[in-house]
């Protein structure tokens, strides 16, 4: 296994790698934090993180009020926890460029405004491109859930400190 530098985005990207649903949370009308799972859609970790929605969803409204999020992604050994700003993005190449099987999997073809025999597209269903930009990632490394555990399991049966494993913040780009 290679060594990835401790606090750096390259070592959040590869805490993150793989990971394919996030837990993404906005601030509501009400100032209550309200909290959906959304698809990660997979391009090359550089501080920022992209998501597909739906037109009617409730989170283009809460972030134009308040684009402050953060999202929450879990991995084999690590948690991140990802604070920054989102928008929706007004891109159809890279609305395009992102969309994929899995994606319009979520998206139901009803109301598709196409008209060609082409496969719909995030425009015709309805898809609107969130781009969260990343102020800073915070993550904890460990060695694994079943590692985790059986480490849990030792400190609470031998009264020992329970290992802490990695904890870092890291101010993205």
């Amino acid at each position: 296994m290679s060594e990835r530098p401790a606090g750096t985005v390259e070592k959040v990207a590869e805490l993150m790698k793989g990971v394919r649903i996030a837990m993404v949370t906005s601030v509501d009308a009400g100032g209550r934090l309200v909290s959906r799972p959304l698809s990660v859609q997979d391009v090359e970790f550089d501080g920022d993180l992209w998501f597909f929605v739906d037109r009617e969803a409730d989170l283009l409204t809460q972030i134009q009020t308040n684009p402050q999020v953060n999202v929450a992604l879990q991995g084999e050994r690590a948690w991140v926890s990802l604070a920054g700003a989102a928008a929706p993005v007004d891109d159809p190449a890279r609305a395009d460029e992102l969309w994929n099987d899995v994606v319009a999997a979520w998206f139901a073809a009803e109301g598709s405004t196409s008209t060609d025999e082409k496969q719909p597209g995030p425009a015709d269903l309805g898809a609107v491109l969130v781009k969260v930009d990343g102020d800073t990632a915070e993550y904890w490394e460990g060695g694994g859930r079943v590692r985790t555990v059986v480490s849990l399991l030792k400190a609470r049966l031998t009264g020992s400190d329970a290992p802490q494993g990695e904890n870092e913040v890291v101010d993205l780009p």
